[in-house]
């Protein structure tokens, strides 16, 4: 199987077996890392660049960490200390530094679409590493293998989606990507943190009255945090009020199927949307995440590389 597109913008635009060749591809470079050398010279002489326009620790170390176990080159820009910073505009330096032939882009940025703009830029490959509220494919993909190594058929599975859903580009293509597989997905917010889901006509998809019916007997349980970056503060009265009736406690985990996983993309608050002592817990699954985030974006890499070889 080949994936016929240059770029990764969106779980919206993949297919269930799309989704399952980049887990697959993922799981096979995960086992680079029982080895002693955990490099592969796959991307050797490839140069990839990092925007990141705002900040990210999992993402952007993992992608980092990912391209050096593949060998290609890799450039990270700093914002705060580039061109941007006197007033260049994304295009212009997405321009400039394509000048520069790179064959990768990672991009974030605070503004939704900014991934696909960028793509109709230039001939290298980009991968969104989370656009706004629109999307974050790769974490997708990473909780989906995540998930995936623990349970096998996803089609089965009820996954309970809990907190900031409106402005999480992470729910939106977990969505996305839980639903294509066939999981039932429950979610359950603040109203004013709720989506539209005009684009989820799907019976797959309940918004659920109470914690406890999204919980109960869930497969899954992704908790999502409040988004102070986006202004999610000022959707919901008070941070003591969210945490009396949106916190994943231990007493509602209890609720949940006895072999339940508890994911989350990070950065946790602890006490906030989830109690402390469940991020010790053997049913949260929060490092995992990380460990699988390099595996993922090696394959999404490799992956977009090999479209490049073909038809680049």
């Amino acid at each position: 199987m080949s994936f016929q597109k240059k770029d990764l913008i969106s779980i919206k635009d993949l297919s269930a077996s799309d989704i399952n060749y980049f887990v697959e591809t993922a799981k096979e470079f995960k086992k680079i890392f029982l080895k002693d050398i955990k490099k592969v010279p796959t991307l050797r002489g490839k140069t990839v660049v990092n925007i990141f326009y705002e900040p990210s620790t999992r993402t952007r170390s993992s992608f980092e960490i990912a391209q050096k176990r593949l060998s290609a080159d890799s450039l990270s820009i700093s914002i705060s200390q580039s061109s941007v910073a006197k007033g260049e505009s994304l295009k212009d330096t997405v321009l400039n530094l394509d000048a520069m032939k790179p064959d990768a882009f990672i991009i974030r940025h605070s503004e939704s679409g900014a991934a696909h703009f960028i793509s109709k830029l230039t001939k290298a490959s980009v991968i969104n590493a989370g656009d706004g509220i629109n999307e974050h494919p790769t974490q997708c993909l990473i909780d989906i293998m995540t998930v995936a190594e623990e349970k096998k058929d996803l089609s089965s599975l009820k996954v309970a989606i809990i907190g900031d859903i409106c402005h999480s580009r992470v729910a939106r293509s977990d969505i996305y990507g839980f639903s294509k597989l066939g999981a039932d997905i429950y979610l359950y917010a603040p109203h004013s943190l709720l989506p539209r889901l005009t684009e989820h006509k799907n019976k797959k998809i309940v918004i659920a009255k109470s914690i406890e019916e999204a919980v109960k007997d869930a497969d899954v349980v992704i908790m999502l945090r409040i988004q102070k970056e986006r202004a999610s503060y000022y959707f919901i009265p008070s941070i003591e009020e969210y945490r009396n009736f949106f916190k994943l406690t231990p007493e509602l985990l209890s609720l949940a199927d006895k072999k339940v996983m508890v994911l989350h993309p990070g950065p946790v608050n602890r006490d906030v949307e989830i109690s402390g002592s469940i991020i010790n817990d053997n049913r949260t699954h929060i490092f995992k995440q990380v460990e699988n985030g390099v595996a993922v974006r090696m394959a999404c890499l490799y992956i977009l590389m090999g479209y490049q070889k073909i038809h680049g």
